[in-house]
């Protein structure tokens, strides 16, 4: 009976930390953005509007950066949670879930692009449209090649490049976010470990 209470008081305790932890979720630091903003965008496919529309939606939720959730319930998502969440909204089946799964996917069932120029100018870039899904590497220690997943959004009234996602620190227009926010699309230098792996359409979904 005393084993009993014991093991009853340490999931309590279990329980309780958790909790406190989601209470203290880091303070979301996110920007939504009209989709006015968004040159073209009455252009843009039914589907890619509704993908863009949605991901709008969910900037203006004040969701935190959370690692491993991939349900806005929980107060914050991760990016490969964020993408997920997304493209479920969406009807679509079987959409996996960590951010290397994702690559594999639009490399296997999709048409993915793996540039080797650091320049949007080069014709590397020429095939990104709104509604792919973007890839890195080495966003930070682990042990998968593909750490770090966000969407494209396309060009805002500037002319910069703009992307959707979750991030703890990416920036927009200078400013840090942490969250699931509306970030400025930037190539990594080609000196540090951070590395832009590729792009792509969504299977099922984007892809033509």
């Amino acid at each position: 009976m005393q084993k009993i209470t014991i093991m009853a008081g340490i999931l309590l305790v279990i329980t309780l930390s958790i909790a406190h932890a989601k209470e203290n979720l880091p303070s979301a630091v996110t920007k939504p953005i009209p989709v006015e903003q968004i040159v073209g965008y009455e252009s843009y496919s039914p589907i890619v509007k509704k993908l863009i529309s949605t991901s709008l939606k969910l900037s203006k939720m004040n969701l935190t950066y959370e690692y491993s959730s991939a349900d806005p319930k929980n107060k914050g998502m991760d990016c490969s949670g964020t993408i997920y969440y997304l493209l479920n909204q969406s009807n679509l089946k079987n959409v996996p879930r960590d951010a290397e799964s994702l690559f594999n996917w639009v490399k296997k069932d999709g048409m993915l692009y793996q540039p080797t120029s650091n320049n949007f100018n080069s014709s590397d870039f020429a095939k990104l449209k709104p509604g792919d899904l973007l890839f890195w590497s080495g966003t930070y220690a682990t042990n998968h090649s593909i750490s770090h997943v966000m969407m494209y959004l396309g060009k805002n009234k500037e002319g910069q490049r703009l992307m959707f996602g979750a991030s703890d620190g990416r920036t927009y227009q200078g400013k840090r976010m942490w969250g699931v926010s509306v970030f400025d699309f930037q190539l990594p230098s080609g000196n540090g470990r951070q590395k832009f792996v590729g792009f792509g359409c969504i299977p099922g979904l984007t892809c033509k």
